[in-house]
C-alpha cells in the first residue's frame, strides 16, 4: 500500500495514542503493587505451612509419647496396687510377702522413673504446643494480610480493566472507517515495533524515535503527495506529517 486519505492518516495518530495508552493501563495491571506483595506473602505462606507442618507433626508425635508414658505408669500402677492388696490381705506366707516387697520396691523406683520420662514429656509437649499456638496466631494473620492485599489488588485490577474498556469503546470508534489497507500496516508495525506503529512527524523529527530526519530525507518527503503514507527511514514507523505546531492526538488525554 502507497497512499491512503490524509485524514485517515491524521487519525492514525488518534489510534495509536488509545493504543499507548491501553499498553500502558495492561502493563500497570501486570505490575500493580499489590501483587508484588502477594508474591511476597505467597512465599511466607509457604514457609509458614512447612513449619506448621512440621510442628504439627512433632505435637502428634509428643501427645503420642505423653499418652504412652501414661499408660505405663498406669500399669505400674495398677501392679503395685494388686501387689500391695495380696500383700496387706495376710493370705500369703512369709517367703510371698518377702517377694511381694522386694516386687513393690521395684516397682516404686519403676514408677519413679517413668513419672520422670512422663513429666519430661509433658514439658515437651506444652512447649511444643505453645510454638504451634504461635505459629497458627501467625498463620491467621498472615492469611488476613493476604486477603486484604487481594483486595486491594482485585480494587485496583477493577478501575484499570473499566478504564480500559472505555478506552477499547473509543478505540473501535476511531478505528471505524479507517483505509483498512494503512491500519494493517499500522497493526503489523505496532507488532514489531514494541507497540508503536505511527508517530508524528513534526518538522525534521519523528517522534516515534525522537531522531531528526536528515535534509535528504526530507526533501524527498516533502515531495511526495499528501495521500502517500511514508516510513521513517530511522525507525521505520508510518510518519504522519504535521505543521508544527499542529496537536498529533487531541482525541486522548490521560496518563499511565
Amino acid at each position: 500500500m502507497t497512499t491512503a486519505p490524509v485524514a485517515d492518516q491524521r487519525r492514525l495518530l488518534d489510534l495509536q495514542a488509545l493504543d499507548t495508552r491501553l499498553d500502558q493501563l495492561a502493563h500497570r495491571r501486570r505490575t500493580l503493587p499489590a501483587l508484588a506483595r502477594l508474591a511476597e506473602l505467597g512465599t511466607q505462606v509457604q514457609d509458614l505451612h512447612g513449619a506448621l507442618v512440621t510442628s504439627r507433626t512433632a505435637v502428634g508425635d509428643l501427645r503420642r509419647e505423653v499418652a504412652k508414658a501414661e499408660a505405663d505408669v498406669a500399669q505400674v500402677r495398677t501392679r503395685a496396687a494388686r501387689d500391695q492388696a495380696r500383700l496387706e490381705s495376710g493370705g500369703v506366707g512369709a517367703k510371698d510377702a518377702q517377694a511381694l516387697t522386694s516386687e513393690l520396691e521395684a516397682l516404686a523406683r519403676r514408677q519413679a522413673d517413668l513419672e520422670e520420662v512422663e513429666l519430661e514429656a509433658m514439658e515437651r509437649l506444652e512447649a511444643h504446643e505453645g510454638a504451634l499456638a504461635d505459629l497458627t496466631a501467625a498463620h491467621d494473620a498472615l492469611t488476613e494480610q493476604v486477603r486484604v492485599v487481594e483486595a486491594e489488588r482485585d480494587a485496583e485490577a477493577a478501575t484499570i480493566d473499566a478504564e480500559a474498556a472505555g478506552l477499547r469503546e473509543q478505540r473501535a470508534a476511531q478505528a471505524a472507517g479507517l483505509d483498512v489497507a494503512l491500519v494493517a500496516l499500522y497493526e503489523r508495525l505496532r507488532a514489531q515495533l514494541g507497540g508503536s506503529g505511527a508517530a508524528a512527524l513534526r518538522g525534521r523529527r519523528c517522534e516515534g524515535c525522537r531522531l531528526e530526519l536528515n535534509p535528504l530525507d526530507l526533501a524527498g518527503i516533502a515531495k511526495r503527495p499528501a495521500d502517500e503514507v511514508v516510513r521513517c527511514e530511522e525507525c521505520g514507523r508510518i510518519l504522519v506529517r504535521l505543521a508544527p505546531d499542529e496537536p498529533a492526538a487531541p482525541g486522548v488525554s490521560g496518563r499511565a
